[in-house]
C-alpha cells in the first residue's frame, strides 16, 4: 500500500502552502531546492507559499512543471502561462517543459536534456494535484507513458483535453527521498482519495511512494488541521 500522510483541513490550499514552505526552508539549508509544480487549482498553494518565504530562498529555487500541455504560452490551458500571467517568477532557474512552436518530440528532447543537466535528473519537492481518476501530472491510469524510463515523456492521447502533453515521468516523481505534497479538493476527488488510501496499484498516485495528501474531504486520517 502507498504510504499516505492524510491531512484533513477546511483550508487545504493554506495548509498545503504551509507544508510546502516548511519543506523548502528545511531543504534550502543544504542546497538550492529543485521544485516541481502543477497547474490547475493546486498551484494556488505555491502562490501562498511564496508570500511567506524569504526572498533569498525563493530567488534560489530551481523550478519546473510536473507537466505541461502542448499549447501556446498565451493559451488559457498552459500551466506555465497561467503562472506567468501573475508576473515574472524571479527564481534562479525556470525550466519550461514546452516552448511555443515546439513539437512534443522536440520538447521532450530539450527538456529531458535540461532536466538531467540543470536538475541532476531529480526534484527535491513536488507539489501535485490529484485527478478524479487518480492521475498525477499527466500520468494517467493504464497509459503507456507510465512505463517510460526517461525523465520526461510525451502524451499524445490524454483522456483529458488538451490531448497532447509533456510530463515528468513516474521514475522522477516516485524517486525515494522526494518530498511529495498532493492537494485534493472537493467531493469529486473522494473516490481517488479512497483508492489512494487503499493502495490501489491501478492509479498512478498510488505508485508514488510516500506522500502527504491535503484535502477538505472527511476520510480516515492520520492528522487533522483546523
Amino acid at each position: 500500500m502507498a504510504e499516505v500522510n492524510l491531512v484533513i483541513t477546511q483550508r487545504p490550499l493554506e495548509t498545503a502552502a504551509d507544508l510546502l514552505a516548511g519543506a523548502l526552508r528545511s531543504l534550502s539549508q543544504k542546497r538550492a531546492v529543485r521544485l516541481g509544480i502543477p497547474g490547475g487549482s493546486a498551484v494556488a498553494a505555491l502562490r501562498l507559499a511564496r508570500e511567506v518565504l524569504a526572498p533569498e530562498l525563493w530567488s534560489a529555487l530551481l523550478l519546473t512543471w510536473v507537466d505541461e500541455r502542448v499549447v501556446p504560452l498565451r493559451d488559457a490551458a498552459s500551466n506555465r502561462g497561467e503562472l506567468l500571467r501573475g508576473g515574472p517568477l524571479g527564481v534562479a532557474l525556470e525550466l519550461a517543459l514546452v516552448l511555443d512552436g515546439e513539437t512534443p518530440e522536440a520538447a521532450v528532447a530539450r527538456s529531458s536534456e535540461a532536466f538531467t543537466r540543470d536538475f541532476e535528473g531529480a526534484l527535491d519537492v513536488a507539489l501535485l494535484g490529484l485527478g478524479e481518476d487518480g492521475h498525477v501530472a499527466s500520468l494517467f491510469p493504464g497509459h503507456p507513458a507510465l512505463e517510460s524510463s526517461a525523465p520526461v515523456a510525451a502524451v499524445s492521447d490524454s483522456p483529458k483535453p488538451p490531448s497532447s502533453r509533456v510530463t515528468l515521468s513516474l521514475p522522477v516523481l516516485a524517486r525515494p527521498g522526494l518530498e511529495r505534497i498532493i492537494v485534493a479538493m472537493g467531493e469529486r476527488k473522494r473516490d481517488a482519495l479512497r483508492r489512494l488510501l487503499e493502495g490501489d496499484p491501478t492509479i498512478p498516485a498510488a505508485r508514488l511512494g510516500a506522500v502527504t495528501v491535503v484535502t477538505d474531504q472527511q476520510l480516515t486520517s492520520t492528522k487533522e488541521t483546523p
